[in-house]
C-alpha cells in the first residue's frame, strides 16, 4: 500500500504547498484512490509535482462535507473524466462553524450535487474486492472536544452537527488491515470500537486526523479527554499516522504516550507499506 500526502496543514517540501486541509493519494489492491480534496485545487498542484497523474485515480472518497475535505471537488472533476466519488448521502446538507459569534458556511459546493459522477453511499458499502467504506459509527466513547463549533441545517434550524455524513474507507493486503478517515468528528474511539464490532478484529494501521484541535479549543495533557483516548491507543495493537485537525499540540502529547505508534504526516510526505 502507497499513500501520498497531496494536502495537508503542514509541508515538509520546499516545493509543496500546503492549505488547512486534507488530501491523500492511495495505490491499494491494484487501484489509485483519492481520499479527499482538500480546501481547494491545490492538492492537482501538488499531485503534479509529485509525479501522480489524477486522471488515473480510479475512485474518489470525500469523508464528509466539510469544504477543507471537499473544497477541491470541482476541480477533481475537471481533471479526471473516469473516476466514481462516493460520499454520504447527507454531506451536501449545510454545514456551519461557530466562529467569533457569527455562523460561517463550511460546506460543500451546493452545485455539484447532481453530478452524475458521485455515488451517495450509506453504512456499509463495497467498492471492490478489499476496499470497502462504512458509515453511522456509534458514539457511546466520548466525542473530541473540538467539535463544540460545529453545526448543521436540519429542517430549517441550526443544530450542533451530529457527523452523520462522515464515511471511513478500509483497505486491506495480505494480512494487513487499514482504516483511513478524514477527522474522526465522531471519535476514534467510537470509529475503532465500530469497526472492531463490523470486522471482529482492530486495524494494524489508522491514517488520517483526529481532530483534536479547533479554532476554539487547544488540548492539555491533562485534559480528561486527552488521557483517555492516549490510554485507549496505547492499549491497542493499531499504529497511527495522522495529520490535519489533529493538530501538532494533540500530537505533541500523543506522541510522549504512544512513541514509535504514532508519527505526523505533513504535505509531500509519503507511507510505502
Amino acid at each position: 500500500m502507497i499513500i501520498k500526502t497531496l494536502v495537508e496543514d503542514t509541508t515538509s517540501k520546499n516545493n509543496l504547498r500546503s492549505e488547512h486541509g486534507l488530501s491523500l493519494y492511495i495505490e491499494t489492491s491494484g487501484k489509485k484512490i483519492l481520499f479527499d480534496s482538500g480546501t481547494s485545487g491545490l492538492f492537482m498542484e501538488n499531485a503534479i509535482k509529485m509525479g501522480i497523474d489524477i486522471s488515473k485515480i480510479d475512485y474518489a472518497i470525500i469523508s464528509h462535507g466539510h469544504n477543507d475535505h471537499g473544497g477541491g471537488l470541482e476541480r477533481f472533476f475537471e481533471a479526471n473524466s473516469k473516476a466514481e466519488v462516493f460520499i454520504h448521502e447527507s454531506a451536501f446538507d449545510k454545514h456551519y462553524s461557530l466562529r467569533n459569534g457569527s455562523m460561517v458556511y463550511i460546506g460543500l459546493d451546493e452545485k455539484l450535487r447532481k453530478n452524475e459522477r458521485i455515488v451517495y453511499v450509506k453504512g456499509r458499502f463495497f467498492i471492490c474486492k478489499g476496499i470497502e467504506l462504512f458509515s453511522d459509527a456509534k458514539t457511546t466513547m466520548p466525542l473530541p472536544v473540538a467539535n463544540s463549533n460545529l453545526y448543521t441545517e436540519y429542517k430549517g434550524k441550526i443544530i450542533p452537527d451530529d457527523f452523520s455524513h462522515e464515511l471511513y474507507l478500509t483497505t486491506a493486503e495480505e494480512s494487513r488491515h487499514f482504516l483511513l478517515t478524514g477527522c474522526t468528528h465522531n471519535g476514534i474511539m467510537n470509529i475503532m470500537e465500530h469497526y472492531r464490532e463490523m470486522k471482529g478484529y482492530m486495524p494494524q494501521i489508522i491514517i488520517g486526523g483526529l481532530h483534536l484541535q479547533s479554532r476554539t479549543y487547544t488540548p492539555r495533557k491533562d485534559d480528561v479527554f486527552m488521557k483517555e483516548l492516549s490510554d485507549y491507543m496505547i492499549k491497542s495493537q493499531t499504529v497511527f499516522y495522522t495529520c490535519h485537525c489533529t493538530g501538532k499540540d494533540a500530537f505533541d502529547i500523543l506522541k510522549q504516550d504512544l512513541k514509535n505508534k504514532i508519527h505526523y504526516l505533513c504535505t509531500g510526505d509519503e507511507i510505502n507499506i
